[in-house]
């Protein structure tokens, strides 16, 4: 409910961040959940990174889940998608490796080598 000036102003912040994040304007994290990466450990990685997010208040980053990506001795699978650069997939993946990849590539734009698997353009 809208009661202030203030709050039509929050709410209007809010709508802007909602709208850049769907034009893709933000970075979009995915973690592959098919039946492999879920028994490698998918749901405590995505644990991991929603956790990761939320402690450090950034609800412009797009979290999502997707089926088998094909590379099952390699999960669990997670890409990093920044706008307007190359696509990383992330391998191997544990939920003590969230921290870094955050850290170092969602908000730095820095990739961390040593667990790409993949970079797609």
């Amino acid at each position: 409910m809208i009661k202030s000036p203030e709050d039509l102003k929050r709410l209007r912040e809010e709508a802007k961040a909602l709208t850049s994040i769907r034009a893709g304007q933000g970075v979009e994290i995915i973690v592959g959940m098919g039946t492999c990466g879920i028994a490698a450990g998918a749901r405590e990685v995505m644990s991991a990174i929603l956790d990761e997010l939320s402690k450090r208040e950034m609800s412009d980053v797009r979290v999502s889940q997707t089926g088998c990506i094909g590379m099952c001795e390699k999960e669990v699978l997670v890409d990093v998608v920044r706008p307007g650069e190359t696509r990383i997939t992330y391998g191997r993946v544990k939920p003590q490796d969230i921290t870094r990849i955050i850290n170092s590539h969602v908000t730095n734009g820095q990739i961390v080598e040593d667990l790409v698997v993949a970079k797609l353009d």
